[in-house]
């Protein structure tokens, strides 16, 4: 079996030894001979890298690790690039949140006009790593966990050349869920999904062939507290956990305006923490303490789509993936977050057909933002940008479009070229 060449951009993440975890559980089937860890914040990619280099010498000094800050050198022959990145870092992150609320409008960095900053700042850096790719490894794969992922794997398809698929741990969450729900296998897991990334639902559930959407809608309800439990009854669908952003608006700024942090603010003291066990010399393995960052089964997803292609599996996975058709109610070229057959020649979306009713207009609208805010991202397009957030939902007006753009693009103005040339 060939051996593998896998590149991570954005090693210095704390999220990366939960990575590196699973490319060593996966070592039968994925031969991976080299994995290059790159990162622009050498402090924190030495801490990181330390730990990583003690979890491999652990289970048996397999695969050979590159840590570098150059990211030619990380990419250069490369098999699999993963891509995970913050431009700005939490600092960024933490201005995302607190602005929109200056204007009563919710501070999310994935969400509404913090998605928004994010996508802006973050467009232009993947599509110059793509260009990387496309000359240095022109074959190989990139696996994008950069958020908004996508808006970021949307941005890539129409404006560069690489082989893109976009992925997002909430699906495989959800599946794994459910699993345990109905004490099932995952892989016996069959949700009907469809949507965007961060704006999707779950309209049908099959374990090993048998329909159990009611009794699925039912324990899903179960765990929410009573407001969303309601809404899963009424809309017989589950929804992303990001929708309730979108259904209880008002609530969520209350609650946002209320806190003494906002969500970037707390997960910088984790990660503060968590950097300082990674320091720890005896530490050789993924603390526990990770879980409080977020991200449950980023790894999983991850190595099992890698698999997925280098294996020619013809596997299912909810990707984020070119439309072609798949949603009826969209533009084909649009990115869309859908199960798709993955194997050697990338992800192949499955038929979802037309969007339910109850949801169609919030998708068909929020996708109209994504494709804005990709043209604005890559072009330094202005009116691009300021439209962007006057179609989003969560935006009540022109005016505060107006006010919101113009506060963002001057806390992130150096993370913005393609703005202020």
């Amino acid at each position: 079996m060939a051996e593998l060449k896998l590149c991570v951009i954005g090693a210095g993440s704390t999220y990366t030894p939960e990575l590196v975890e699973g490319i060593l559980s996966r070592r039968r089937e994925l031969p991976i001979s080299r994995v290059a860890l790159m990162d622009i914040d050498e402090r924190k990619l030495g801490i990181v890298s330390g730990l990583v280099k003690r979890m491999v010498a652990a289970a048996g000094n397999r695969p050979e690790l590159l840590v570098t800050t150059d990211r030619e050198q990380a990419i250069v022959d490369s098999d699999f690039v993963v891509t995970q990145i913050r431009v700005g870092g939490l600092k960024a992150r933490i201005q995302d949140e607190k602005i929109p609320l200056k204007f009563g409008v919710v501070g999310q960095e994935t969400t509404g006009p913090g998605g928004f900053a994010k996508a802006l700042r973050t467009i232009p850096v993947m599509l110059d790593i793509a260009s990387d790719i496309a000359r240095l490894a022109p074959d190989a794969w990139l696996i994008n966990f950069t958020n908004p992922s996508g808006i970021i794997t949307e941005a890539l398809g129409r404006f560069s050349d690489v082989q893109v698929i976009g992925l997002c741990n909430s699906p495989i969450g959800l599946q794994r869920a459910l699993a345990r729900q109905f004490e099932a296998e995952p892989g016996d897991v069959i949700l009907d999904y469809f949507g965007l990334n961060h704006l999707s639902w779950v309209r049908g559930v099959r374990i090993r062939g048998e329909d159990v959407t009611d009794r699925a809608l039912e324990a899903a309800a179960s765990w929410e507290n009573k407001r969303e439990g309601e809404l899963i009854r009424a809309l017989r669908m589950i929804p992303s956990g990001y929708l309730h952003y979108y259904y209880f608006t008002d609530d969520v700024v209350k609650e946002q305006q209320r806190a003494l942090k906002t969500r970037g603010e707390v997960v910088a003291e984790v990660e503060k923490e968590l950097l300082r066990m990674y320091r720890d010399p005896a530490l050789t393995h993924k603390p526990k303490e990770l879980e409080k960052r977020g991200g449950a089964h980023y790894s999983e997803a991850a190595m099992a789509l890698i698999s997925a292609v280098h294996n020619n599996k013809d596997e299912w996975h909810v990707v984020n993936v070119v439309n072609t058709g798949c949603i009826v109610d969209l533009p084909d070229q649009a990115v869309v977050e859908v199960p798709a057959q993955v194997n050697a020649d990338g992800a192949h979306p499955l038929p979802v057909g037309a969007l339910p009713l109850e949801v169609r207009g919030l998708v068909q609208a929020v996708k109209a933002y994504e494709e804005l805010t990709v043209r604005a991202g890559a072009e330094g397009d202005r009116r691009a940008a300021l439209l962007a957030l006057t179609n989003h939902p969560l935006v009540p007006s022109f005016r505060v479009a107006e006010q919101l753009l113009d506060a963002l693009l001057k806390a992130h103005r150096k993370y913005l070229p393609q703005f202020f040339a």
